[in-house]
């Protein structure tokens, strides 16, 4: 089992930047990919960014390609989302996920984190 926990989200100016940090317990942190999904009110969960189990291989959603970076350090058992160019729209309580599946469907998701709210003022 994995659990998951997310900290840096808070309330940014548009144009700003945020690091995100999702805290991984678990002996088996490495053999999973990492994923960011996010979700607005009164909107569906959306995917953000996913990494590959060694952080060789990233995908972006095409609202945050160029602006959000994920990585990951296994030593630590922490994936981190940078967020950068940051819009109103980015808006949303974001999640970190894991899967032991190269996917982007939040259903094969297994393990989710409780969320960090992210504000951006416009």
């Amino acid at each position: 089992q994995v659990q998951l926990v997310e900290s840096g989200g808070g309330l940014v100016q548009a144009g700003g930047s945020l690091r995100l940090s999702c805290a991984a317990s678990g002996r088996t942190f490495g053999a999973y990919f990492m994923g960011w999904f996010r979700q607005a009110p009164g909107k569906e969960r959306e995917f953000v960014a996913r990494i590959s189990w060694n952080g060789g291989t990233t995908y972006y959603g095409d609202s945050v390609k160029g602006r959000f970076t994920i990585s990951r350090d296994n030593t630590k058992n922490m994936v981190y989302l940078q967020m950068n160019s940051l819009k109103p729209e980015d808006t949303a309580v974001y999640h970190c996920a894991a899967t032991r599946i190269g996917t982007i469907r939040a259903a094969d998701f297994a393990y989710w984190g409780q969320g960090t709210q992210v504000t951006v003022s416009s």
